[in-house]
């Protein structure tokens, strides 16, 4: 689950990690009101789950509350990189004297926790790496001890932070360490992390993204959810407990086992491209599927409107493609007329003559059995097209 700005900066807060005042106002007149408590000279930035705010005219420095009210008027309605803003952050202006940039991340290739760190922040982390390789510090951490004091010097040590405000720099450092492991998160970035001309180091920004497979230990961050930004299909999805991911082609995909799953999302991609098709999702419904989840998976990817043309695609293991033609037959029963995009349906293993006879006895118009996943791909990526 990625946060707004705001709910990161709370949890920085939580966990004492310096950083300023801020207050969330959804309409101009309250973003007003915000900078009058803070004395005029403020920032008023857009919240939205995305980067490129400042690019998109959404963070800006005001002199006067009434200059707020009418910047927020501006940001508050307009979009950044297709995110709606909806509200924003006021927050007193700081005397920025340096910008560091810091992250924490979790490095899936080394199974292990990434920091990196540079004394040149205020720019995205593909930029800065591209322009100044040398300035940006990448530290390994082991994931069973986390940052602790000696980490945070090396850290800020291999970044070349001047020595005179390395001391605090790496206190903070060490402080959104601890946000990443007792939070559970699987990104923590401060981009910039600032000294003040007046020499305090401050969060000057948040993005957080936490583990949702940790949820359930943390209850509080239930209250982080924003349902408002989140894909109604993904929602319906989770409620159902499907592991589904929207994307933006035009080829509903159902697999069973991520690897699978992702090798189908390539399949796709690579017999779609002359024609510009691509996956229009990512929905493993996982080992063991009964009929019911298949046919929950298939309503779902059906209520897409992008979608022209849907692969099922499942090698029986623990799954039976007994229990796969079952829940297609079953959902497209359910769905009558409202199911009218093709689906094309790959099945292998665990009692596969028996899924394809069901398939065959139904008869389904829509449904078209093929036998091997290239040729599935390639057929699915051609219905598709047909139907654009």
């Amino acid at each position: 689950m990625d946060l707004y700005e705001y709910q990161a900066r709370d949890l920085f807060e939580r966990h004492g990690v310096p950083v300023l005042p801020g207050i969330v106002a959804e309409t101009p007149s309250e973003a007003r009101a915000a900078a009058e408590r803070m004395g005029g000279d403020v920032v008023v930035k857009a919240q939205v789950k995305t980067n490129g705010r400042g690019k998109a005219g959404g963070i800006k420095r005001v002199a006067s509350p009434a200059e707020a009210e009418a910047e927020a008027a501006r940001i508050l309605g307009m979009t950044v990189k297709g995110n709606v803003v909806k509200r924003v952050m006021v927050t007193p202006a700081a005397a920025i004297a340096e910008e560091y940039y810091f992250s924490l991340l979790l490095d899936r290739s080394t199974r292990r926790y990434l920091a990196l760190c540079s004394v040149e922040g205020g720019m995205d982390i593909e930029r800065l790496a591209a322009e100044h390789p040398g300035s940006l510090a990448r530290i390994d951490i082991d994931p069973r001890v986390g940052i602790n004091e000696a980490k945070a010097r090396e850290i800020v040590t291999a970044a070349r932070i001047d020595p005179e405000i390395a001391p605090a720099v790496a206190e903070a450092v060490l402080l959104l360490g601890r946000v990443y492991t007792e939070e559970e998160a699987i990104l923590v970035e401060v981009n910039p992390l600032v000294r003040t001309e007046a020499g305090d180091v401050i969060a000057l920004d948040g993005k957080v993204t936490l583990d949702d497979n940790a949820r359930f230990r943390h209850p509080d961050h239930l209250d982080l959810l924003d349902p408002a930004s989140s894909d109604p299909l993904e929602l319906r999805a989770a409620d159902k407990h499907l592991n589904y991911v929207k994307l933006d082609g035009q080829v509903g995909i159902i697999g069973n086992g991520a690897g699978l799953v992702m090798s189908t999302l390539d399949g796709v991609a690579d017999a779609g491209k002359t024609r510009r098709i691509r996956p229009a999702n990512f929905l493993d419904i996982g080992g063991g599927a009964s009929a019911e989840v298949m046919a929950s998976g298939l309503d779902i990817i059906l209520a897409d409107p992008q979608v022209r043309a849907v692969f099922v695609n499942v090698f029986g293991g623990i799954t039976s493609c007994v229990e796969v033609a079952r829940g297609i037959v079953g959902a497209l029963e359910a769905m009558g007329d409202a199911a009218s995009r093709p689906i094309v349906v790959r099945l292998d293993g665990n009692a596969v003559a028996d899924g394809r006879r069901i398939l065959a006895e139904a008869g389904h118009p829509l449904v078209t059995q093929v036998d091997t996943m290239d040729e599935a791909a390639a057929r699915v990526a051609e219905l598709a097209a047909e139907a654009s």
